[in-house]
């Protein structure tokens, strides 16, 4: 029995899974393959990580990905460097006031194409 693959019908995601292959086999960087894998799943399957569980697990001035959108519930009390598909406005207002930044996986990507000192939070 073979396996079933969908096309991805936004061309965000699908040009963001590519680009992560690519740099994942240029870099040697396995955590940029598995956020593709991640993100090749159904939208639904996504994570959604509030900013309460971000504050309990990652150290300060730490980078991080979420294959997923960010949600504003609770306060981040230190600067660090968030990665993710998407933010919830509330999110984005917590984490910049905290004096961190948030980037799409785009400009992570970009920024990091060897993936580096980062953790993926799901």
């Amino acid at each position: 029995m073979s396996k079933i693959r969908y096309k991805k019908t936004d061309p965000r995601i699908a040009t963001l899974i590519e680009d992560l292959r690519v740099k994942s086999r240029e870099n040697d960087a396995l955590i940029w393959k598995d956020v593709a894998g991640r993100l090749e799943r159904p939208r639904r399957s996504y994570a959604t990580v509030n900013l309460s569980h971000i504050n309990r697990h990652v150290a300060e001035n730490e980078t991080i990905v979420v294959p997923g959108k960010v949600l504003g519930a609770g306060t981040v009390s230190y600067p660090l460097v968030v990665g993710a598909f998407n933010f919830s406005e509330g999110a984005r207002a917590k984490i910049t006031d905290a004096g961190g930044e948030c980037l799409t996986i785009e400009e992570l990507l970009a920024r990091n194409p060897a993936g580096s000192n980062m953790r993926i939070i799901m």
